[in-house]
């Protein structure tokens, strides 16, 4: 009975779990360039009993007696890298990359260290000095990740190729630079939008192109989120209904014992 509750509450905290990622999912569903998010389950390995001390069938056997399971564990989550839709803004600022690949972007915390780390959101804007950054103020960094200033960005026309080449009239400025990763595995989420490369990832190059004027869209798919939100709720009523008639019968049986 005690393990019935215990595997009970591992299905309640699984259930937990997944819906903090899909309440995630849901928010973010108009967030540019969001990556869905999506969560993995296991169970516990089976534990196979025995018995002991019987030596019916011959000295030193132990037959197994059948396998029971604890439950089930929460699992690993991963980002669904699939490109989101396009939308059109107009915006000469706006960027969306077509294929893979991520923009680099320069930051800064508060102790003044910079850091480089990676984004699919590409609502630049720029600043009166010309600086090319995020809504953040962060800095966009070229194919030599270096900051992009833009001559004359207020006054003329801005330009950008599907290579990422940006042209301030008929004056080239910089490539906005693009890079991708070996495995996505070595990416993490640092929030705002924008991952982090850590220990083990390995750069390499992006096959993709450059939009100008569009912006790529989440790609999360809000009826599929919603779906799982209804099994997940099922779910975990089933998982509480579970417990509550464990403790129920545990209930009597303390009275059973007390008479």
């Amino acid at each position: 009975m005690l393990r019935g509750l215990y595997t009970a509450w591992t299905g309640l905290r699984n259930e937990e779990r997944r819906m903090d990622v899909v309440s995630n999912n849901m928010a973010n569903a108009d967030t540019t360039g969001f990556k869905k998010i999506d969560a993995t389950a296991q169970s516990f390995d089976r534990h196979l009993a025995v018995k002991i001390d019987d030596n019916t069938e011959g000295p030193n056997i132990k037959r197994g007696l059948g396998g029971m399971t604890l439950g089930v564990k929460i699992g690993e989550t991963f980002y669904d890298m699939s490109q989101g839709s396009f939308r059109e803004t107009g915006d000469q600022y706006n960027v969306a990359i077509g294929g893979s690949g991520f923009f680099a972007i320069r930051m800064t915390d508060k102790s003044g260290t910079e850091h480089i780390r990676y984004t699919r959101d590409g609502d630049f804007t720029v600043t009166k000095e010309g600086y090319l950054q995020t809504k953040d103020g962060d800095f966009v960094l070229d194919d030599n990740n270096n900051i992009i200033q833009i001559p004359n960005a207020n006054l003329v026309e801005i330009a950008i190729n599907e290579n990422g080449d940006i042209y301030s009239g008929n004056t080239y400025v910089a490539t906005i630079g693009l890079t991708d990763f070996e495995s996505y595995d070595y990416l993490s989420s640092y929030g705002e939008n924008m991952y982090d490369a850590v220990e083990g990832a390995t750069n390499v190059p992006a096959n993709a192109i450059i939009q100008q004027g569009y912006l790529e869209m989440s790609n999360v798919n809000m009826v599929t989120e919603m779906v799982d939100l209804i099994a997940i709720s099922r779910a975990y009523e089933t998982n509480q209904k579970m417990v509550q008639t464990l403790d129920d019968i545990m209930e009597k049986t303390v009275t059973i014992g007390q008479v």
